[in-house]
């Protein structure tokens, strides 16, 4: 099967669309739900927050390996260049757009379906060291685990492993695992318990920037092979493959 661009964008768009609406949406019935017990919030959202991820990369990965996230895109083409694998450069760009894109329509959506402006800013400010410590270590653990499992090929692992992952960091992180920039951004529209205020993001986007820089230098030091899966990150799709990175892939392979 040909790769497809217009396809494995829509998916990352449809994709992380339906992810912030599993986020905001769950945040929204938990507080709606039980609205005197945050620790039950935060427990009935994680729960759906890890059902519909695993769904989700199921669903959409062998199309566009369900990234869902830049970070993710990102360390795919740095970890995969040279040898030609993982996602070429170009596309990184419209991976992220797209990502962000669906991101705020899913945004949008959730507000929506549950009655509320369709557009509205998060005063819930959330920026102190303890959060921001939280993201870097949540965001290191989601590419390190992502990264390791791509050695792996098989799709349900990878999908159990990681949407495990992402329901104990709600827990154990004092940020409660945002880890993805373009779902922060998204959660500033949602005055709710997922919400973040705008202030509040762009700490929150650069830690996980440095989060996904330790990530991918402790995976790449205990797995020198990481590059060679690039093209299994999250799992295996289909990725193209130009005339230069084919032929620099075939010389690195021969040598």
């Amino acid at each position: 099967m040909s790769w497809q661009p217009t396809r494995s964008l829509a998916a990352e768009f449809l994709g992380t669309a339906l992810l912030v609406a599993v986020v905001i949406g769950s945040g929204i019935s938990a507080q709606r739900w039980s609205p005197n017990d945050l620790g039950l919030q935060v427990l009935e959202s994680s729960i759906a927050i890890m059902l519909g991820l695993w769904v989700l990369i199921l669903v959409f990965g062998p199309i566009s390996g369900a990234h869902f996230n830049p970070i993710v895109s990102v360390a795919d083409w740095l970890i995969g260049r040279r040898l030609g694998r993982g996602l070429p450069g170009p596309r990184v760009f419209a991976y992220t757009l797209a990502q962000t894109l669906g991101a705020t329509a899913g945004a949008i959506l959730t507000n929506v379906m549950f009655d509320l402006p369709p557009i509205q800013l998060s005063t819930n400010h959330r920026v102190t060291t303890g959060h921001l410590i939280g993201e870097i270590v949540a965001t290191a653990g989601l590419l390190a685990v992502i990264l390791a499992l791509s050695r792996a090929s098989r799709p349900t692992l990878s999908a159990t492993a990681i949407t495990a992952y992402i329901g104990a960091a709600c827990w154990f992180t004092s940020s409660t695992a945002f880890a993805n920039p373009a779902i922060t951004l998204a959660r500033t529209l949602s005055n709710t318990l997922a919400g973040i205020a705008p202030a509040s993001a762009p700490a929150y986007i650069t830690a996980q920037i440095l989060g996904a820089a330790v990530g991918l230098a402790i995976i790449v030091w205990f797995y020198p092979d990481t590059p060679a899966a690039a093209d299994n990150v999250t799992v295996l799709h289909q990725v193209p493959k130009p005339a230069a990175d084919r032929k620099r892939f075939e010389s690195v392979s021969s040598e």
